[in-house]
């Protein structure tokens, strides 16, 4: 199977449990891999027969703008039904960083993977 990566898509939003996660938004780091077939559009050159990336992208942005979640995890599991919107694609991985949210840690992350 062929992929597609939106790599690094760096995003702030309200997400959190605690008050003070409530009161601003918070930074988080969204890495996309889409299975999918390539090959038609490799053999045509034309964006009708792939995965529209930027398409995708523009939705990720517009969900996560108009969202307030408590879990990360439920960030990514919406995040994924988006890219599976598209018939094209088989499975869609989501994994998103929320840098700081542990003391002494780089980041926490959450990785989902949905057919």
């Amino acid at each position: 199977m062929d992929r597609i990566y939106i790599r690094d898509f760096s995003l702030r939003c309200i997400i959190g449990l605690y008050p003070e996660e409530r009161e601003k938004k918070q930074d988080i780091i969204i890495n996309v891999t889409m299975e999918t077939d390539l090959r038609a559009a490799g053999k045509s050159d034309d964006l009708n027969d792939t995965v529209d990336y930027k398409t995708i992208k523009l939705n990720i942005l517009d969900f996560i703008e108009n969202s307030s979640f408590k879990l990360i995890e439920s960030l990514a599991e919406g995040i994924a039904a988006i890219c599976l919107k598209d018939a094209r694609v088989q499975s869609a991985t989501v994994t998103i960083d929320k840098p700081g949210a542990l003391r002494f840690c780089k980041s926490v992350a959450v990785e989902v993977t949905r057919p």
